[in-house]
């Protein structure tokens, strides 16, 4: 599969070109940069405008095989001159990149969410040219994206608190098809940002129906707090590394179940045995045999509760695979973490809570009404 470039290395490229433009006065339509990881970049330019005291254009941004969802956007660098004395490059951001409201990522809040490996790129390949050139003074270097702004509503800024447009990325330059690195890392940045703010428990959710359920269900905005995906056993290790104590797994019955049976990543590529393990809970508390083949058979976990349901065992099944998950949660964080958890349906609703939710309730409550 072939790899792409990082909106970071766009714009390290952008800046270069339009920074050579302005010092020589020269016309350049493609320039070459050197990515962290090692890799030539050569990038063609677009949108040139040039001016005696400004120069700015153009990277369109190139995921590879990656479905990246800045691919064809355009990143754009304006370098201009500035008697700014502090440092020689002075770099921020413009249309389209967003800007850090809250604590906990890499940049400080105030900053342009441009992250640190960028702005390194940045300024290095600016200042290759500067000593080329042997120019002496200081320079502006403004990127944007102008389409950074409707982009960032399919990214998780909003959630992150960056508010205006994308994030300038990457910390090797190049975008490897289908990174599982780059969902585990944007994770941690979620528990970080969280840590930061003071929290030592959070609750979770593999997706969308878990933040909907919680606020619908519980008056909880799960939007301020974390959506781990799949990567159940890798957030369990991040929350324990970043000292959590505590952490509320909140998710539907075809995720969950799964987690029942110390599965922790909970993609169907990596396991799907929701029936083996669903039909298994049902063994225990005695539900009938032929019961459990139908349950076997089922394509769906709504299905097999709908079964379950009219046996009569639905509410012991249900806590003994509440059990079950709290057990593999806690044995996953060598019991440095209080796990609970909640697991509903759609068409059911609450399936069960473990012991300790209740307790959340209350913090979860508590924090609500401190936000509001």
């Amino acid at each position: 599969m072939k790899y792409g470039f990082t909106t970071g290395s766009c714009a390290a490229a952008a800046a270069k070109a339009a920074t050579f433009m302005l010092l020589t006065g020269k016309l350049k339509t493609e320039i070459t940069i050197e990515t962290p990881k090692g890799i030539l970049y050569t990038a063609n330019l677009e949108d040139i405008n040039r001016g005696e005291k400004e120069v700015s254009c153009a990277v369109e941004k190139n995921g590879g095989d990656d479905p990246d969802i800045t691919t064809g956007a355009y990143i754009y660098a304006k370098v201009s001159f500035t008697d700014y004395l502090d440092q020689i490059i002075l770099i921020d951001g413009g249309e389209g990149v967003g800007r850090v409201t809250k604590p906990g990522l890499d940049q400080p809040v105030g900053n342009a969410a441009i992250n640190h490996v960028p702005r390194q790129m940045i300024e290095k390949e600016v200042l290759e040219v500067v000593k080329l050139t042997g120019y002496e003074g200081s320079l502006k270097v403004i990127i944007s994206v102008p389409a950074g702004k409707e982009l960032a509503r399919r990214t998780f800024n909003p959630r992150l608190g960056i508010v205006g447009g994308i994030s300038i990325l990457g910390t090797s330059g190049i975008v490897e098809p289908m990174s599982t690195q780059a969902i585990i890392d944007t994770i941690k940045v979620e528990l970080n940002q969280r840590r930061a703010q003071g929290f030592d428990y959070v609750a979770v959710s593999p997706g969308n129906y878990g933040l909907d359920y919680m606020k619908n269900t519980y008056r909880y905005d799960l939007d301020r707090s974390v959506k781990c995906s799949n990567y159940i056993g890798d957030t369990i290790d991040m929350a324990v590394e970043l000292g959590f104590n505590k952490l509320l797994l909140t998710g539907h019955i075809g995720k969950l179940i799964k987690v029942a049976g110390g599965i922790m990543n909970t993609h169907s590529k990596v396991a799907d045995c929701r029936m083996e393990i669903f039909s298994a809970f049902c063994i225990r508390e005695h539900v009938e045999p032929e019961m459990i083949r139908n349950i076997l058979d089922c394509v769906t976990t709504e299905e097999a509760v709908r079964i379950l349901e009219k046996s009569g065992r639905l509410q012991p099944v249900m806590d003994a695979v509440s059990d079950r998950i709290c057990y593999y949660m806690e044995k996953r964080s060598n019991g440095m973490l209080q796990t609970d958890c909640i697991i509903y349906t759609n068409e059911y609703g609450e399936l069960a809570k473990s012991k300790g939710v209740e307790e959340w309730f209350t913090l979860l409550e508590q924090e609500q009404a401190q936000q509001i």
